[in-house]
């Protein structure tokens, strides 16, 4: 993927500070609360714990619906932007919950590298491993946070280990933890020969980092007792002898991950994740599009959308498109080529994700997140661009594993409901079909968790309570073909045949045996479980 950045022209000093990543962990490793220590190293917040804080402040920045407040999940992926030192930070949110992956799936497409984060006692967990198989597929550079270490913990060499043996990738250390558990008392970091120590009696204080000469100073011995002394000098002589060095391209291609260790919720750790990502992170890369990539040092401004979020202000309708800037210097007030539709829009007062503060954007540069407000122009996989025709490619839609009807309580307000599932369909949460025979709507969903999510929303959203009830389909596939092949197909089995909300057809299946009956029957037709989402 950087095999031509050497022979590509210097990024614009804007673009190439900026740092564009997600967080990926399994639910439970800490993610927000990194998140939020990142926020408030970057002064965004003064003082973190607004986690645990009591009452309304308990909400956490990044995670504002009222349903995650709620949960304690983050469902829906939010974009932070802040400075930190002479870099600025773009931090994508996933949602943590494993029924979520279509989104974090889209929310991957638009960043450049990934934080990885797991739990010291836990290692690599299940969903940890799906969400790495996501970044490998698109090659992300990696950079791993090894958390909790202020908790009994595993071996440091065992979770080395296991993460290059699970995840099939070189693992360098950045620092190597001093203690454990109880006895935790900070990291050497390997990478600027220091020692850092751990402040347990202020969570919110910056550890102090103390510079040393080599494994050898007696400094070492007068802030650390003696037998973790001794044992650190061991680890780490075995460590270099066992473990690869730093290899920053290697990095860059996604091929080896830097660990730190910390204990985000004490503060520790996490200065030196950040400055390893300004220092060994990518700038803004190129995007894939048709029928040429965007280089993100291009003059003219293009742009996708890679997520749509509804009702973040419950008073005004609103939507607001996530767009990724993949190249240019963006100006408030600029016409850009919605290339779906054709037409022209003015783009009069994109928004900045400062938390969950909004502010708007004055400008933007390659490689950062703007929120779009509309009302409903703007679909996932949509381009914008100063002109040009291009379309991103590579953000995929796919078919859901759960379908189930859904019905207002009302039968009057049928015409309400509609109105909702589309909006929900548009951003991306849900698919709906609208079968060709009967009323109603059949939903389609990756996870269980998300009906109940849709349910609560369309109630809290729409004031329209619904059911939600078991259907005798299994699952939804994408249609294509000749077009009079598909229209002879669709007369023939009209009780399986829906469109989604972007009147594609769908069919509808029952059983593995729907499929291979369709294979058997109609060679010429292709039954498709993903669809790219160009929103064509």
């Amino acid at each position: 993927m950087l095999d031509s950045a050497s022979n590509r022209p210097e990024l614009p000093p804007e673009i190439a500070r900026r740092r564009t990543f997600a967080i990926i962990s399994h639910p439970d490793a800490g993610k927000t609360t990194l998140t939020e220590k990142f926020l408030l190293y970057g002064g965004a917040i003064q003082m973190a714990g607004q986690v645990r804080a009591k009452g309304e402040a308990r909400r956490t920045r990044s995670d504002f619906m009222k349903m995650e407040q709620d949960r304690g999940i983050s469902v829906s992926a939010s974009a932070m932007s802040f400075d930190f030192g002479k870099f600025r930070f773009n931090l994508v949110d996933t949602p943590g919950h494993s029924d979520f992956s279509e989104d974090t799936y889209r929310t991957l497409t638009a960043v450049d590298a990934a934080i990885m984060v797991i739990d010291g006692a836990k290692g690599v967990e299940s969903q940890t491993q799906k969400l790495f198989e996501v970044c490998r597929l698109r090659d992300l550079p990696i950079l791993t946070f090894c958390n909790k270490m202020d908790r009994e913990s595993r071996d440091t060499f065992e979770i080395i280990d296991e993460i290059q043996e699970m995840l099939a990738i070189d693992v360098t250390p950045a620092s190597w933890p001093i203690g454990t558990g109880r006895d935790f008392v900070g990291c050497y970091d390997l990478l600027h020969d220091r020692l850092e120590l751990m402040d347990r009696a202020d969570r919110n204080k910056v550890a102090e980092s103390i510079k040393i000469k080599g494994l050898d100073d007696p400094l070492l011995e007068k802030h650390v007792p003696a037998d973790l002394v001794a044992k650190l000098r061991e680890e780490i002589e075995m460590a270099r002898e066992l473990l690869p060095a730093l290899n920053p391209q290697s990095v860059l291609e996604g091929h080896m991950t830097p660990i730190w260790f910390g204990s985000a919720i004490n503060s520790f750790g996490v200065k030196e994740l950040m400055d390893g990502i300004a220092e060994y992170g990518p700038e803004p890369q190129p995007q894939q599009a048709a029928p040429r990539q965007i280089l993100p040092e291009e003059t003219k401004v293009a742009g996708f959308v890679f997520k749509v979020q509804a009702n973040m202000d419950p008073k005004h309708r609103d939507r607001v498109a996530f767009v990724r800037l993949a190249s240019g210097h963006f100006e408030r007030g600029m016409k850009l080529l919605h290339v779906r539709s054709k037409k022209p829009m003015a783009i009069s007062n994109p928004v900045l994700f400062l938390a969950a503060d909004r502010e708007l954007a004055e400008e933007a540069w390659a490689g950062d997140i703007i929120g779009i407000p509309n009302h409903g122009q703007l679909r996932i996989g949509d381009t914008l661009t100063e002109g040009e025709a291009l379309r991103a490619t590579g953000i995929p839609s796919f078919a859901p594993e759960l379908l189930q009807t859904v019905r207002a309580a009302d039968p009057m307000k049928a015409k309400h409901l509609e109105k909702a599932l589309m909006q929900f369909a548009e951003e991306g949460a849900a698919k709906v079909f609208k079968p060709n025979i009967g009323s109603g709507f059949i939903v389609g969903v990756v996870g269980a968790l998300q009906f109940e999510v849709l349910a609560s929303r369309i109630e809290l959203e729409y004031g329209l309570p619904v059911r939600f009830e078991q259907t005798q389909f299994t699952s939804a596939r994408w249609v294509s073909g000749p077009k009079l092949e598909v229209e002879k197909f669709v007369n023939v089995n009209k009780q399986h045949i829906a469109h989604d909300h972007d009147g594609d057809i769908v069919y509808l299946t029952r059983l593995q045996w729907d499929i291979d009956r369709v294979e058997r029957d109609h060679p010429e037709i292709k039954l498709t479980a993903t669809k790219e989402m160009h929103g064509e």
